[in-house]
């Protein structure tokens, strides 16, 4: 957004990990938030193709074939195989907490939409709504749009699933374009990056993981992510 004050924002390139790992580094950055005090974007990878399914979610909406874990955040199934994964944490007292949950969406997926239309992927946010007769218990996220998501070509092509505690709002987003990316990996994560800068006004600060960080989201992993208690859950 024209005139938008930049800001300082941890950065994180990370690498590829377990799925188990994913989720606990997302939620550690959650309850790591008022440490840090500012808002940080982390992209990132999957070390296996894998699935991740909502919070409200059943296991059995999980395909055969793949890893599967329960996301801290809702929404519905997500691929995991060719997609571009990102996480957006904002600690409480950020501008962006003071505005509703569709609102937050537009202006984090403005952002990755300016990142698209960097690549010449001439992306547009959906209106529609999702349809009540959906079973959000088992339904895939890419196949049915909601507001704000991101389409190409008529087609769904990016979307995202928050979750709003004391700590801030911690958002889960993912890129599919039905098969390996159109360009290569590095140059999408430059160009979502120019993106939140040019939208939202970051100021990139590169992150290192603090030992206690490492502790926490080894923790989380073996204790939540990683069990069948929590994966089964509903």
């Amino acid at each position: 957004m024209d005139g938008m004050k930049t800001e300082p924002w941890d950065f994180w390139i990370d690498g590829a990990h377990d799925p188990a790992f994913n989720m606990a580094a997302d939620e550690a950055l959650m309850l790591s938030a008022p440490w840090r005090g500012r808002p940080l974007l982390r992209f990132y990878e999957w070390d296996r193709p894998a699935v991740s399914i909502g919070y409200v979610q059943t296991i059995t909406a999980a395909p055969e074939g793949y890893a599967a874990v329960r996301r801290p955040t809702g929404g519905g199934v997500v691929y995991h195989d060719y997609d571009f994964t990102y996480t957006v944490m904002f600690p409480t007292g950020h501008w962006l907490c003071d505005v509703d949950r569709v609102a937050s969406y537009d202006w984090i997926n403005r952002s990755v939409q300016n990142g698209l239309e960097r690549l010449d992927l001439k992306a547009s946010l959906s209106s529609a709504e999702i349809p009540h007769s959906v079973d959000r218990l088992t339904m895939v996220c890419f196949v049915n749009p909601t507001k704000y998501d991101i389409m190409l070509a008529g087609r769904k092509v990016g979307g995202g699933a928050q979750r709003r505690v004391r700590e801030g709002i911690l958002h889960q987003g993912s890129l599919h374009f039905g098969g390996p990316l159109p360009v290569p990996r590095a140059v999408m994560q430059a160009a979502i990056l120019e993106g939140f800068c040019a939208v939202m006004g970051m100021k990139p600060v590169t992150f290192t993981p603090s030992p206690e960080f490492w502790g926490l989201t080894l923790s989380l992993r073996s204790e939540r992510y990683n069990t069948a208690e929590w994966n089964r859950k509903r």
